[in-house]
């Protein structure tokens, strides 16, 4: 029992990207720069759609929450990681790293449901334009909304959980950047297949519920769009769903790629590379994929800018 609650409290040491000092500084002022443009570019968009009226519809209700929840994913494991860069411990406590963890879960486990509604509101939009108010009503806006809230905070919940039930009397070595889950169970001296089996379980019947209604009503949309006898009204189409269906693969393809490997509960060295891409890149990339081909928020973003320079001037 001693050594069991004296693991409740066991400090990791957290790897990171490289030990050299010179390639540190490089990657400290990248990733610092990358998080503000991150923060600012998700938080913006925020503030954007909160106070321009015209763009109160469901669409951007779901990009609103979609950029909150990437400023949310990029904080819950960058400044610790900023941090580590020039802390000589590299330390964090096993709390600290739960915590990390349900942030940074509850922020994908939400992103992917919230990608999910902007499918089904894409498909309606194109595939059914007559029946689209009645379909994506304000109500069920805020009940999708609301759904994904609630399983984003009650998947990572149950992963946390889970994870009291390990002990850590071996190397404390996290060979990663964040304190992911797969290196926890790695590091673990007590079986971790119920952890594992809950893993593919929960997270793998959210991806495929998610991945599901994302394919399929982009197989609908295809078959619309193919079936539009107008050139202009397919490009249209066809625009409104690029940005969306390019940021969906990115999420998806780097989640399945370290979670769904047969291998990748065991093998650790291939997870820092494709993490990047879901933990750093596509919170960066959303608001410019959203936001440069859209022409709504650029004339809003146009808009907010005339106002500003117009009470400037006053």
């Amino acid at each position: 029992m001693t050594e069991d609650n004296h693991s409740m409290t066991t400090e990791f040491i957290m790897m990171g990207f490289t030990d050299n000092p010179n390639l540190k500084t490089f990657l400290f002022v990248v990733i610092s720069v990358i998080y503000l443009v991150t923060m600012v570019g998700n938080l913006g968009l925020v503030a954007l759609i909160y106070m321009e009226r015209r763009l109160h519809t469901p669409m951007y209700i779901f990009l609103g929450n979609l950029a909150l929840m990437d400023s949310c994913c990029s904080s819950a494991i960058t400044p610790k990681m900023l941090q580590n860069f020039f802390s000589q411990g590299r330390r964090i406590s096993f709390y600290e790293c739960i915590t990390q963890f349900y942030f940074l879960c509850f922020a994908e486990s939400t992103d992917s449901f919230l990608l999910a509604a902007m499918a089904y509101d894409r498909y309606v939009a194109i595939c059914r334009p007559l029946q689209y108010h009645t379909l994506m009503s304000k109500k069920l806006c805020i009940q999708m909304t609301t759904g994904a809230y609630i399983a984003g905070i009650l998947h990572p919940m149950i992963e946390v959980g889970l994870l009291f039930r390990l002990l850590f009397c071996g190397s404390h070595q996290i060979n990663h950047y964040f304190c992911d889950i797969l290196p926890l169970y790695r590091l673990s001296c007590v079986d971790p297949y119920i952890n594992e089996l809950m893993v593919l379980m929960l997270a793998g019947s959210l991806l495929i519920c998610t991945i599901t209604i994302v394919v399929i009503s982009y197989l609908y949309i295809l078959f619309t769009i193919f079936a539009m006898k107008s050139k202009e009204g397919r490009g249209k189409a066809v625009s409104t769903c690029a940005s969306h269906f390019l940021s969906v693969s990115i999420f998806y393809g780097s989640l399945l790629f370290v979670y769904a490997r047969p291998s990748s509960f065991k093998e650790g060295d291939k997870d820092t590379p494709v993490a990047i891409f879901y933990t750093l890149i596509v919170p960066l990339l959303n608001p410019f994929i959203y936001t440069l081909r859209n022409k709504e928020v650029i004339n809003a973003i146009k808009r907010f800018l005339s106002k500003s320079q117009f009470c400037n001037f006053l």
